[in-house]
């Protein structure tokens, strides 16, 4: 079963960092168009809408790895004086009854989304642009999915902690990533 629990925490890991290096072609496309707009009374016609994109993407890629690593909004002035028992049942009641459903729900419409747009090749509509909108559907489906993903870790983590009455210590994902990345390159 941890080895389940490992291979989630990586691909949430991995959408996570492809999620945060989404930021750098925005800043670079938004640095081009100041100094284009600015500089040369030239703006382009694709930045507001790369911009958007890329923005939503690393929004919903990261939506997983914030699970992951805790950092979602809970009430943490009630939370933190729970036993580990309890904070299971209430991590539990919440995974099943609202996460798992919604996030299993809006993979399956997003996904059929975008097919929708792929088959029909649906364009923005928003520019002079007009990019294809399918691959920032795509990131739709694909972020719901890994948050669907994560939040049965962390489902089956907080079964194993009521059962057990004990928390797991977690261990750091990110620097196995790393190193795995390093040994690649």
């Amino acid at each position: 079963m941890q080895a389940v629990l490992n291979l989630i925490d990586r691909i949430t890991g991995s959408t996570g960092v492809i999620g945060a290096w989404l930021v750098a072609p925005l800043i670079l496309a938004s640095c081009y168009e100041v100094i284009a707009r600015y500089a040369f009374g030239a703006p382009t016609i694709w930045a507001f809408e790369l911009g958007y994109m890329l923005t939503g993407a690393n929004f919903l890629l990261g939506m997983a790895y914030a699970l992951r690593e805790h950092s979602h909004i809970r009430i943490e002035v009630f939370y933190q004086y729970f036993s580990p028992r309890v904070r299971a049942i209430i991590d539990i009641l919440t995974y099943v009854v609202i996460v798992l459903p919604v996030s299993l729900w809006l993979t399956h419409g997003l996904y059929e989304y975008a097919i929708n747009a792929f088959m029909s090749r649906e364009t923005s509509g928003m520019s002079a642009w007009n990019p294809p909108i399918w691959p920032f559907r795509v990131s739709f489906a694909l972020g719901f999915l890994a948050l669907a993903l994560q939040a049965l870790a962390e489902l089956i983590r907080a079964v194993q902690v009521l059962r057990n009455g004990i928390e797991p210590v977690p261990l750091n994902v990110a620097d196995d990533y790393l190193t795995d990345q390093a040994e690649i390159i």
